[in-house]
C-alpha cells in the first residue's frame, strides 16, 4: 500500500535535516534549542602567536665528498651542543623519541644535534662507507653549523660510531656518554658468522614491521610514556621506508657487519669525562660490556648501573642523562614528596636508600 504523500514528504524532509545536521528530534514545540557545548569560555581561550613544534626538522647539506648529509639541530643556538648518536636502525629524527623530557632538556639549555647514518631514513645507501665515514660526515656537519666542541651521547648500536669519533677527533669532545652502548671491542656478536644473505633473511621480517623492531617487554618503563610506542613505530617506518626503499635489509646488514670488525679504534687520546649507563636486566648489551668499555677508555669513567632497566635504560633514565649532559654529574635526579629535582649525589643516595625518594622524575611514579 502506498504511503500518504504528506507522510512521505515529511520523512524526506527529516532525512534531509538529519544529513544537514540541523534537526532537533523530540524537542517540544516552542522549546528553546539546547546550548552548544564549549571546551572553554570565550574569555579563557588563547589563540597562540607561534606554532607548536611537531618534532625536529630534518635538514640537508651537501658535503665536500658530494654526498648529502641529513641532520637535525634542535634547541637554542647558544645552548650546550650535544651530538646524539642513535641506536642501530634509526634515522636522524630518532632523538624525537626522547622528547618526553623536552621541557627538562630546554631548561638545561641543551642543543641537540643528530647526523643520519648510511642507508637510513633520507640518507642514500653506499655499500663502501664505514664508521670512519660517519665520523667525517658528523664533524663536517658540526663545522657547517658552527659547533667546535660537543658532548656526545650514544645509544646502543651508536656506540661503535661514538668510539670512532672519539678516536678521530678527541679534542672536539667535551664529554662522552654511552647508554647501553655496544662496544666495538671484545667478543664479536654471534651473527658475525652469517653471510650477508643469511643475515638479511633473518632481519627482513622484523625490519618490515616497525612494531616488531621497536617491541619492548610488557614491564618496560617506556609503557608509562604517553605516545612512546607510536613514536617509535613511526621512527622505524621512517628509517626503512622514507626513500621508498621498502624495508630493504641491505643497509641494516651492512651496519651490523661493521660492528663485527675488530679491533675497535684506539681511545687513549680521549681526555673528556665519560659516563657509562647500563641496565642490569639488559640482554642485548649486557652489563658485562661496561668492563669492556672500561678496559679501552683512559681514566676512570663514571658508571651508572640500574636494576630497574634492561635495554631501555636510555629512556628510563633519560632525565639523569640530560642532567649529566649539562655537566651536573655530581647531581642525581630524584622524586621526593611528589616533586622532581636534582640533589647532590650523596644526599640523593641517602634519601633513596631510606625510602624517602625514588630515582628519576616523579613522572615515572605515575600510571602509564
Amino acid at each position: 500500500m502506498k504511503r500518504p504523500a504528506l507522510a512521505a514528504a515529511g520523512t524526506a524532509a527529516l532525512a534531509t535535516a538529519l544529513l544537514a545536521g540541523s534537526a532537533v528530534v523530540g524537542a517540544p514545540a516552542g522549546a528553546d534549542p539546547a546550548p552548544e557545548p564549549h571546551a572553554a569560555r570565550v574569555h579563557e581561550a588563547r589563540i597562540q602567536d607561534d606554532f607548536d613544534s611537531l618534532g625536529p626538522e630534518v635538514r640537508a647539506t651537501k658535503l665536500s665528498t658530494g654526498r648529502t648529509a641529513h641532520y637535525i639541530d634542535e634547541g637554542p643556538r647558544d645552548g650546550r651542543p650535544v651530538l646524539f648518536i642513535g641506536g642501530t636502525g634509526t634515522s636522524a629524527r630518532a632523538a624525537h623519541m626522547t622528547d618526553f623530557f623536552r621541557s627538562t632538556r630546554e631548561s638545561l639549555n641543551l642543543r641537540l644535534i643528530s647526523v643520519e647514518r648510511n642507508g637510513f631514513g633520507d640518507t642514500a645507501y653506499d655499500k663502501d662507507l664505514g664508521k670512519a665515514d660517519f665520523a667525517k660526515d658528523a664533524l663536517e656537519v658540526l663545522d657547517r653549523i658552527g659547533v667546535k666542541k660537543t658532548a656526545v651521547v650514544a645509544i646502543s648500536g651508536g656506540g661503535p660510531y661514538a668510539a670512532e669519533l672519539a678516536s678521530r677527533a678527541p679534542q672536539r669532545i667535551d664529554a662522552l656518554h654511552l647508554a647501553a652502548a655496544l662496544p666495538p671491542y671484545g667478543k664479536k656478536p654471534d651473527y658475525c658468522g652469517l653471510s650477508d644473505a643469511e643475515l638479511g633473511k633473518q632481519l627482513a621480517p622484523t625490519i618490515a614491521d616497525p612494531r616488531k623492531w621497536w617491541a619492548f617487554p610488557d614491564d618496560s618503563p617506556t609503557k608509562k610514556i604517553p605516545g612512546f610506542a607510536d613514536t617509535a613505530y613511526e621512527e622505524g617506518a621512517r628509517t626503512y621506508n622514507q626513500r621508498g626503499q621498502k624495508a630493504d635489509p641491505a643497509p641494516q646488514v651492512h651496519e651490523q657487519k661493521l660492528y663485527c670488525r675488530r679491533p675497535g679504534p684506539d681511545l687513549s687520546k680521549l681526555t673528556a669525562p665519560v659516563v657509562l649507563y647500563s641496565g642490569k636486566k639488559d640482554t642485548t648489551v649486557p652489563p658485562s660490556t661496561i668492563k669492556t668499555w672500561q678496559q679501552q677508555l683512559p681514566g676512570k669513567p663514571l658508571v651508572r648501573s640500574y636494576a630497574d632497566s634492561g635495554h631501555d635504560v636510555q629512556y628510563r633514565h633519560w632525565d639523569q642523562i640530560l642532567v649529566d649532559l649539562a655537566g651536573f654529574t655530581d647531581r642525581t635526579v630524584v622524586c621526593r614528596d611528589g616533586h622532581s629535582g636534582m640533589l647532590p649525589a650523596r644526599t640523593a643516595e641517602k634519601l633513596v636508600a631510606g625510602g624517602r625518594a625514588t630515582l628519576g622524575s616523579c613522572a615515572w611514579q605515575k600510571s602509564g
